[in-house]
């Protein structure tokens, strides 16, 4: 059964962990996620971005597949369905197919605007006993077709969103989507420092959680994150390891490849990549 997300994250930020958030694109990641996090005895959220709803059929095809899942596997564990930088549209779109959490992503929005249509689905929500998050301050870089240039949120402009009754707060810290460069600067954590002043014991979350270093995710927890979200490692290690499996030559026979078997080693590598963000989150066996 799908939960909302809002005790897991309390729990966690008033135990200094953070609950990974992994996106799912397909069954194999789904069942993987699912898998490991019963393994660990970790509460999980699934993510789910416009795209990858519409790649996989429809809101109401993903709720199903999860949901089913859960039941078929077993599935003991805390579990969040969740819009991942939803548009408000997609939001009550989400709603009505049955996830338990959804995103509203209005940083693009001018404050008053973020703050009028927030407003309304922290309304909403609460009537349906689902979580919300907000976002004060575009993540940079692109994550499915959503762009940000990376602005660092503004500590005041966070407390009027937080003070609406949001479930968490997502607030640019520096983060990015996808590979970060080179040259990147790093976490804002005097930023972040600022806004937890802000708003207390509001959940935070960090966007773009592929890539930074181990140093800065433990100090991001310290600060008041309790929510990250991984989503490029996941496809780096499921196309890696699909790659390697399809260049060695294996499973060649006149019938041709099995989708199942060319699958597998993705599946594998999921289960790995997802182990290990549990672990350094600190979520394991905090179910």
């Amino acid at each position: 059964m799908l939960v909302s997300a809002k005790d897991m994250l309390q729990k966690a930020k008033a135990g200094k962990y953070a609950v990974g958030q992994f996106n799912i694109n397909n069954l194999e990641w789904t069942k993987a996620i699912l898998l490991t996090a019963q393994e660990m005895n970790s509460p999980v959220i699934l993510g789910v971005s416009e795209g990858a709803g519409k790649y996989m059929a429809g809101y109401k095809t993903v709720v199903g597949m999860v949901n089913g899942m859960i039941e078929e596997l077993g599935i003991t564990v805390p579990v969040a369905l969740h819009l991942d930088h939803g548009s408000y549209e997609a939001c009550y779109k989400c709603i009505e197919a049955g996830f338990s959490s959804v995103m509203f992503d209005g940083s693009h929005y001018p404050i008053d605007e973020n703050v009028a249509k927030t407003t309304e689905l922290v309304k909403v929500c609460n009537e349906k006993g689902l979580s919300l998050e907000a976002e004060v301050g575009a993540i940079g870089g692109e994550e499915d077709g959503v762009i940000g240039t990376g602005e660092c949120a503004d500590p005041d402009e966070c407390k009027m969103i937080a003070d609406l009754g949001v479930t968490m707060l997502a607030a640019g810290i520096g983060n990015i989507h996808g590979k970060y460069p080179a040259n990147w600067k790093g976490l804002s954590f005097e930023t972040l420092d600022a806004v937890q002043q802000k708003t207390g014991d509001m959940p935070l979350v960090l966007h773009g959680g592929t890539g930074i270093p181990e140093d800065m995710i433990k100090k991001a927890i310290s600060l008041g994150v309790a929510k990250i979200n991984v989503n490029t490692e996941c496809q780096l290690s499921f196309a890696a390891a699909t790659r390697a499996y399809i260049e060695a030559g294996k499973d060649l026979s006149g019938k041709g490849f099995d989708p199942r078997k060319i699958l597998a080693p993705g599946f594998e590598a999921i289960k790995a990549t997802v182990k290990e963000k549990m672990e350094l989150f600190g979520s394991v066996n905090k179910a």
